[in-house]
């Protein structure tokens, strides 16, 4: 079975939000998840999943937040398959700083998949943007790693 860890940083809830509808899509498409809240608890090792997804809001001017940047460093390598969603607002710093620390990890993760960048909150039109995002995460693992075998 695929294992998938979903390690996130919120404090609003709009990124737990992600994360929880992330992890509800993994399940019903049969995989093993397990998930991290950034900052709480000790940092579970990446080389015990077969993808990792980080999720993180956006802070002060387009800044990553420091709980994930020591996420970052605590994990101490970049690992294969890592996808990135990200929780933001445009209307602190417009389309330029929109979910800027999601794009900062997934260009630092080289994750092969655009990070996902969800306004605020999944609710609405936007929990249909986050499952669809889920299952191209799957797909993608699915297809690169049958290109290993």
């Amino acid at each position: 079975m695929v294992s998938f860890l979903i390690a996130y940083a919120s404090w609003s809830g709009n990124t737990q939000e992600v994360a929880e509808l992330v992890e509800e899509t993994l399940l019903r498409e049969g995989m093993d998840v397990t998930v991290h809240r950034i900052g709480l608890g000790p940092v579970p090792d990446p080389r015990q999943f077969d993808a990792m997804i980080v999720g993180s809001f956006t802070w002060d001017k387009g800044a990553t937040p420091d709980e994930v940047k020591d996420f970052v460093l605590d994990v101490g390598y970049k690992p294969d398959n890592v996808y990135v969603f990200g929780t933001g607002d445009t209307q602190f710093g417009g389309d330029e700083l929109f979910c800027n620390a999601a794009v900062k990890l997934a260009k630092f993760y080289a994750s092969r998949m655009a990070p996902l960048k969800i306004e605020q909150s999944p609710r609405g039109a936007q929990e249909q943007t986050v499952i669809d995002w889920a299952k191209g995460v799957l797909q993608q693992w699915k297809h690169s790693h049958a290109l290993k075998c």
